[in-house]
């Protein structure tokens, strides 16, 4: 009898003893899209168009584009104005603005402008784009370096913090 009482006793107490862990909060993504293909319009016309091989959608609202993200934008008559392409791209969307990095390229097809640089910002409230990295601006002719960069989204207007290269006067 006291046998039997030691291993229930003994039972008891090994089984009350629990170890609690604390729950670990998820932060991966909660939606992942393959194969996106997204377009954009306004008025019935085509504003843009978004392709990616994969999307990774976050519940604060941030997207990745872990295999990079390609962009084409159109003016107001449906023509190609500019188009984006970089090797890894998100969307954080507490800061409410687009960072490309990698192999980072902007090419401005109706002014045969092309801006290449390892990281891009661009904020499209204010519809300009922001680096601190070394940029090169291809424009008829000219090339420009530098480092860091603010400009229109379409390079209409730009300014190169520390420029460098050569420029083509025309008489």
């Amino acid at each position: 009898m006291n046998r039997l009482y030691f291993v229930i006793t003994l039972a008891f107490f090994g089984c009350t003893k629990t170890d609690f862990k604390e729950p670990v909060e998820y932060t991966g993504p909660v939606r992942e899209v393959e194969d996106l293909e997204l377009y954009n319009s306004e008025n019935d016309r085509i504003k843009s168009k978004v392709t990616a091989d994969l999307v990774y959608e976050f519940a604060n609202g941030d997207q990745e584009f872990p295999k990079g993200i390609y962009i084409e934008m159109y003016n107001e008559f449906g023509r190609l104005q500019s188009t984006l392409r970089a090797n890894y791209a998100k969307f954080i969307k507490a800061e409410g603005h687009w960072l490309g990095q990698g192999k980072v390229e902007l090419k401005n097809v109706e002014e045969n402008e092309q801006l290449n640089t390892e990281e891009l910002y661009y904020n499209p409230k204010t519809k300009k784009i922001f680096t601190t990295k070394f940029v090169t601006i291809r424009q008829q002719g000219d090339v420009i370096y530098g480092t860091g960069l603010d400009a229109m989204q379409d390079l209409s207007d730009y300014v190169i913090h520390n420029p460098e290269g050569s420029l083509e006067l025309k008489e």
